[in-house]
């Protein structure tokens, strides 16, 4: 069995999708914690209805570099997944994961990348330089904000009347529909 940990700061929408998936399929892969820095972060909700372990974490402690490793080794974790998790992940952690942690950012890296592009900032920045695309990027992490290597990214087209709101939301279409299929891949290849 290959085993997801899930890091989220949110409403949980891609975690949601991510359980969904791998409950929907026979597959050996499955979500088997989710780790959260927000104690009202509505991903906690989704773990719980779907009686997924959770570590909530502490900033002190996290940045401190290793103190979580002990947790994510007894889970026997094979792949972390970064879901909307806000913080950056501290060296010591990248370290046990190489080419194991993948993140998916709401951007066509390498554009729109790095400190303080995550959310409505990024959507913000791309309908302001009037791109005429914007689309998704998973990739691995490392120890940069966004600079891992790219394993997939999809697109879609911004029209003249999308606001950061309406990119939004077709972000998050494509997020939904690849996300999960790209995190099975890596489990299988």
């Amino acid at each position: 069995m290959k085993r997801i940990a899930i890091f989220a700061s949110g409403t949980g929408s891609n975690a949601l999708k991510i359980i969904q998936h791998f409950s929907a399929i026979e597959t050996p892969i499955e979500v088997a914690l989710i780790v959260c820095n927000n104690a009202q972060a509505g991903v906690l909700q989704i773990a719980a209805t779907h009686q997924i372990p959770t570590l909530l974490i502490n900033k002190d402690i996290f940045f401190k570099g290793h103190h979580y490793l002990p947790q994510l080794q007894q889970m026997q974790i094979d792949l972390i997944v970064l879901a909307g998790f806000l913080w950056k992940i501290p060296p010591k952690i990248i370290e046990a994961y190489p080419n194991k942690m993948i993140n998916i950012h709401p951007a066509l890296l390498p554009k729109y990348g790095g400190k303080g592009m995550y959310g409505n900032n990024v959507h913000e920045a791309v309908i302001a330089n009037k791109e005429t695309e914007s689309g998704i990027t998973i990739h691995y992490v490392n120890e940069h904000y966004d600079e891992g290597k790219i394993i997939f990214q999809a697109k879609c087209a911004i029209t003249a009347d999308d606001t950061p709101s309406t990119l939004a939301n077709k972000i998050h279409v494509l997020e939904h529909l690849h996300f999960a299929t790209i995190i099975e891949k890596q489990l299988t290849a």
